[in-house]
């Protein structure tokens, strides 16, 4: 799916309301971008199934937790067939009060989306730690790079 392919704008911006509804901290903001029956699995293998559930889950996290804000970075968006498009990023996230990404928390999303009545919908987002075979120079790499973006969305 090429840059210009309207697919790629609308999954992109799928992925960046998942972020933003993360970063605001709102259960509904998260799940609202989930298929009825869509699933997370999360850094610790969690699996979070539905959208009700979703929305329940963030609801009692945000509240229980001072939970990291994301920063993104979309690799990639490819379509699969009609209505079903995945989506590669990396993410990394900086902890409360802190004031710059922790590489122990970096990770690779991969989002598979479906349209569902002209809307595109998430049914599977599942993270998973970046930690590159302990190469330290990729996730020196990372850091970098999502710092870089940070700095940028910061503008």
């Amino acid at each position: 799916m090429s840059a210009g392919h309207p697919q790629d704008t609308q999954i992109r911006a799928l992925y960046a309301r998942y972020l933003a509804g993360w970063n605001q901290r709102s259960g509904v903001t998260v799940s609202s971008v989930f298929a009825d029956d869509g699933e997370v699995i999360d850094l610790d293998g969690t699996l979070r199934s539905g959208r009700l559930s979703i929305a329940a889950d963030m609801r009692r996290m945000f509240s229980e937790h001072r939970t990291p804000t994301f920063v993104g970075i979309v690799r990639s968006v490819r379509r699969l067939a009609d209505g079903v498009v995945v989506l590669h990023a990396v993410a990394g996230m900086v902890p409360p009060g802190a004031d710059a990404v922790d590489p122990a928390l970096h990770t690779v999303h991969a989002l598979t989306a479906i349209e569902e009545q002209g809307r595109w919908k998430i049914a599977l987002l599942q993270s998973t730690p970046a930690r590159y075979g302990g190469r330290a120079g990729a996730v020196t790499g990372l850091t970098a790079e999502l710092e870089a973006a940070r700095h940028e969305a910061a503008r």
